[in-house]
């Protein structure tokens, strides 16, 4: 990450940022994030970022009254501007604050919800494409926190830990039905026969802003896709296998367990990176 960040709205070193220690955040993990990339010195997708964020604090109890979309996106672009970004990502992620749980300060005065804004390098993906591997590890469909892209991000952390381990880049996550639900730190996507498919956000998916935008170019250029319940049968039966966040964008996978994957002419994943990258320039071009 940067050496700046912004804490409440103030432009700070990151070494001398400091967050109270009694708070509904950093005792039960209750707080809310995202991520997202920052093309030509300017944040991506915003609003839609925004608009999650907020249905997620919303979701988990985060209190957002003191925050507007307005002052948020000010203190974000005065952070890339500091730091320097052109190509990056920036991180946003809101503490809940003192007013809930067992532990609390007397005489605290109100409490208020915790901004963090921090920003970094783009992250890089090998021109050898990613190698996917299955988590050991399973979600609960049931959990209050599914399909929540909360600071209580643990138990993807671990996955991607474990994935790393075995000397694997990612590694798809299956919920308690054995349905597939995503890669641990991104969504999931494949290609048969032509058509795409990825998993439905009933399987315990995250709603990912870039997963959204890759559907709605997959429609804009008439290629078919599906969200539905799969099981691993769907996934090494694929011809092409990619994953999206705002880090990776369009990623390719190259190598599943046992199975080789090549990017194939007039490979559809290849169309959709393309598409997401004119997005990006358009995007910078009408700012």
């Amino acid at each position: 990450m940067h050496s700046q960040l912004i804490f409440n709205h103030r432009l700070v070193e990151a070494t001398k940022a400091r967050v109270m220690p009694i708070t509904s955040g950093s005792l039960y993990g209750r707080g809310v994030f995202t991520t997202l990339a920052v093309h030509g010195g300017r944040p991506f997708l915003w609003q839609q970022h925004w608009m999650r964020l907020i249905a997620h604090a919303g979701r988990t109890g985060v209190d957002c009254h003191s925050l507007d979309e307005a002052s948020v996106e000010a203190s974000l672009a005065r952070l890339i501007e500091a730091n320097g970004v052109r190509e990056g990502r920036a991180r946003i992620t809101l503490f809940g604050g003192a007013d809930r749980g067992i532990w609390k300060i007397k005489g605290m005065g109100q409490p208020r919800t915790e901004l963090l804004m921090m920003t970094g390098e783009a992250r890089t993906v090998s021109s050898e494409g990613l190698a996917l591997t299955v988590s050991p590890y399973r979600i609960n469909t049931l959990s209050p926190l599914a399909g929540i892209k909360s600071v209580n991000y643990l138990e993807h952390a671990l996955s991607w830990e474990e994935a790393r381990a075995r000397d694997f880049d990612e590694a798809v996550v299956l919920n308690e039905r054995g349905e597939i639900a995503s890669a641990a730190m991104a969504n999931l996507f494949w290609v048969t026969g032509g058509t795409i498919h990825t998993p439905t956000l009933s399987t315990g998916a995250l709603a990912g802003v870039t997963r959204a935008r890759v559907l709605g170019l997959a429609a804009e250029l008439s290629v078919p896709h599906v969200e539905g319940v799969y099981d691993l049968s769907h996934l090494t039966d694929a011809d092409e296998i990619f994953l999206t966040s705002s880090g990776l964008g369009v990623a390719f996978v190259t190598t599943f367990d046992f199975h080789r994957y090549t990017v194939p002419v007039g490979s559809v994943a290849l169309r959709l990176r393309e598409a997401l990258r004119q997005l990006t320039l358009h995007t910078n071009q009408d700012g």
